[in-house]
C-alpha cells in the first residue's frame, strides 16, 4: 500500500516513530499524526531525569517542525478523537472526519489512581506539563514523598536528593522494581537509595494522602509538602473498545501487530501481543519497543512484509550514576544469578530469559546480540564461565 491514506492517533515516540517510517519505507500517500498535547513530539524518559534539573524543554522535541513539513506529515496537535467509524473508515476528531485506509493506534498508557482515600492531591509526571508543574513545585527545599518504587519513582527520588530536596518513597510490595528485575537487583538499587539519603518504605501500602503527607496501612505517617504518584500505569483502550475491537490488558494484536480488524494495527505500551519466545500475551512499557513495533508496521504496510514481530525486548533507567539496563524478558519466578558485581542472569527451565547489568555496556550489548540469536542454556553458559561473547 504505497499510496493509501494513513491516520496515526498518539504522538508520543511509537506515533511519531510510525510517521516517520511510512515516509522512510517509500509511503507517499497522505499521513496525519493527530496527537492530544500542545507542540511537538517530544520525548519522555528525561522528564524524570535531565528536565527536572535544565527545564530545557525544547531539547525534548523528537524532530523539528521543518521534518513535518518536509515529509508531508499533517500533524494535529490538541487534537481530541471521539471515535472510530470502523465502516466508513473514518476517524472522528476535532470535529472533523478523517478517512483512513489504515489506521495506527498508539495511544499510550496514563497513570494508574489507585483507591486511596485523597489520591488527587498526589501529582503525576507523565507529560511535559506534568514535569513543568512538578519543577516549578521544586523551587526551594521541600519534603517529598513517592508512591511508587519502579523506574518513573525512584528515578525522580534520585534526581530530587540531587537538587537537595527531602524524599521519602513508599512502595506496596516488598522489594523495589519488583515487576521488572531480580530480588538481588531490587537489593542493589534499595542500598543505593539508603546510600543517597531516601527514606524507603517496604510492603506498606499508602492508604491515605493530605495536605500533610501521607500515611501508610502500617501506621506510618510520613510528612511531605507534596506528593508524586508514580504507581504504575494502565493503557488508554477506551477508543478501541468503543470501536469494538477486541482487548485484552491493551488493544490485542497478534504477531503482526494486527488488531481484530485487518485495516487497524496498534502499538507500544497500550497494545498486547503474543510473546515471540513464550506464546504467552505481553504488553511492554518501553521506548524501544514503541519504536520497533512502529518500524515493524511501517514495513507492512508499504512493503506488504507480514513477518511476526520478533524483536528482542530491552529497558533502562538512570538513577544516580548508576545505569540500569535489561536485555531480554525475565519472568517473576526466574532464577537468578549473580554472574559479577554488575550482572545477574535469569533463567526459566534451564534457557537464558533476560541479563540485568549495572555500569556494564559491554556485557548488555552482549546480551542483546545473543539473546536475538539463540537462547544460551545454563549448561553451556556455566561451561563458558558466563561469557556471553564466549
Amino acid at each position: 500500500m504505497s499510496t493509501g491514506r494513513v491516520v496515526i492517533v498518539g504522538a508520543g515516540q511509537g506515533g511519531f516513530q510510525a510517521a516517520a517510517s511510512l515516509r522512510q519505507e517509500g509511503l507517499s500517500g497522505p499521513i496525519t499524526l493527530i496527537g492530544a498535547e500542545p507542540g511537538l513530539p517530544y520525548q519522555r524518559p528525561p522528564l524524570s531525569k535531565a528536565y527536572l534539573k535544565t527545564g530545557e524543554a525544547a531539547k525534548l522535541a523528537l524532530r523539528p517542525q521543518s521534518f513535518f513539513d518536509k515529509n508531508a506529515i499533517n500533524y494535529l496537535p490538541e487534537t481530541w478523537v471521539e471515535g472510530i467509524d470502523r465502516a466508513a473508515a473514518e476517524v472522528h476528531a476535532g470535529g472533523r472526519r478523517i478517512a483512513y485506509d489504515h489506521l495506527i493506534l498508539a495511544t499510550g498508557t496514563r497513570n494508574l489512581r489507585p483507591p486511596i482515600d485523597g489520591i488527587d492531591a498526589a501529582l503525576d509526571l507523565r507529560t511535559l506539563t506534568d514535569a513543568a508543574a512538578l519543577r516549578a513545585a521544586l523551587d526551594g527545599p521541600r519534603r517529598l514523598a513517592v508512591i511508587g518504587g519502579g523506574f518513573i519513582g525512584l528515578e525522580f527520588a534520585a534526581v530530587a536528593r540531587e537538587l537537595g530536596h527531602e524524599v521519602s518513597v513508599a512502595e506496596a510490595a516488598p522489594r523495589l522494581m519488583a515487576r521488572a528485575v531480580s530480588p538481588l537487583m531490587s537489593d542493589r538499587f534499595l542500598a543505593l537509595h539508603r546510600q543517597l539519603g531516601v527514606a524507603v518504605h517496604l510492603g506498606a501500602p499508602v492508604a491515605a494522602v493530605s495536605a500533610t503527607g501521607i500515611a501508610l496501612s502500617d501506621g506510618t505517617d510520613i510528612d511531605a509538602d507534596l506528593v508524586l504518584l508514580a504507581a504504575g500505569v494502565r493503557p488508554n483502550t477506551e477508543l478501541a473498545e468503543a470501536a469494538g475491537l477486541a482487548v485484552e490488558n491493551g488493544i490485542a494484536v497478534d504477531a503482526r501487530l494486527l488488531t481484530s480488524d485487518p485495516a487497524i494495527s496498534a502499538l507500544g505500551d497500550c497494545a498486547s501481543f503474543p510473546d515471540p519466545r513464550t506464546a504467552r500475551r505481553i504488553r511492554l512499557e518501553s521506548v524501544q519497543a514503541a519504536t520497533d513495533h512502529a518500524r515493524a508496521i511501517a514495513r507492512r504496510i508499504v512493503k506488504g512484509d507480514d513477518a511476526y514481530y520478533a524483536a528482542l525486548p530491552w529497558f533502562w533507567s538512570d538513577q544516580a550514576d548508576c545505569k540500569l539496563q535489561i536485555a531480554g524478558l525475565a519472568g517473576a519466578e526466574d532464577e537468578a544469578v549473580a554472574v559479577s558485581d554488575s550482572a545477574v542472569f535469569r533463567f526459566a527451565g534451564g534457557q537464558l530469559t533476560a541479563v540485568e547489568t549495572v555500569n556494564d555496556a559491554r556485557t548488555h550489548m552482549q546480551a542483546r546480540k545473543r539473546l536475538t540469536a539463540s537462547v544460551p542454556d545454563r549448561t553451556t553458559l556455566e561451561a563458558a564461565g558466563f561469557d556471553l561473547a564466549a
